[in-house]
């Protein structure tokens, strides 16, 4: 089974800012402010309005070729996981299979009371009531600060079975992801890191190819399958 994990990298090169981008969107704001449920307990308008503003421009990219590849490899065996941590919908508007989103989706809505969730609105505001609840208490369906990813239980069982685990375009600062390549190798796994750059856990891999997204993850799928 290979298991491949994407992280902000990966979405990059399609216009969407990562963490660290100086002068980007996430660097405007205090992260306790918009990505804690105490921040949005302060003030849901400022963080509603701040996801409003990423949805929009989620849906204003467009996937790049590493996010087609990567969708080419899903179609071409059935024994990959495609496990993100970014809550964008690129790899799925590029074709991919039953991707997992770790840490949530910009593009669905979820209520705070009663956990109902469906496709979120164009711009969401702090009076719009659940559909299932009629509570106003809906909130973007991702995962903040100090809340548990999604799916752990899933993607732990994958990398228990992995014969090569691959992390392209992450930092490996954000754990429970950043322990994911020593939980593959506890199990035998080979590793690769594809990056623009040796992350921060560069030397727990095998190998590492480096270099911009849309060249390097075409590539390896490539040899992967054989073209």
């Amino acid at each position: 089974m290979i298991v491949v994990l994407t992280g902000a990298g990966i979405s990059a090169e399609s216009g969407l800012g990562t963490f660290r981008n100086v002068g980007g969107l996430w660097s405007q704001y205090d992260l306790e402010d918009v990505a804690t449920p105490q921040g949005h307990a302060r003030d849901p308008r400022l963080v509603l309005d701040f996801y409003n503003a990423r949805r929009e421009g989620a849906r204003a990219a467009a996937p790049n070729p590493a996010h087609h590849a990567l969708a080419r490899l899903t179609q071409a065996r059935d024994d990959v996981l495609l496990v993100t941590q970014n809550i964008d919908d690129l790899h799925e508007r590029a074709g991919a299979r039953d991707v997992v989103h770790m840490h949530g989706e910009i593009m669905r809505a979820l209520c705070g009371a009663c956990g109902h969730r469906w496709p979120a609105p164009e711009r969401m505001a702090p009076t719009d009531t659940c559909p299932a609840c009629a509570a106003p208490a809906t909130r973007p369906d991702v995962v903040w600060f100090g809340e548990m990813p999604h799916h752990l239980d899933r993607i732990a069982e994958a990398l228990d079975r992995a014969s090569l685990f691959v992390a392209i375009g992450t930092s490996g600062s954000v754990y429970p992801a950043a322990g994911f390549v020593a939980e593959a190798d506890a199990a035998g796994a080979e590793t690769l890191e594809l990056n623009l750059e040796p992350s921060d856990t560069a030397g727990a891999f095998d190998a590492g190819r480096y270099g911009p997204a849309s060249e390097i993850v075409p590539a390896w799928v490539d040899d992967l399958l054989g073209r």
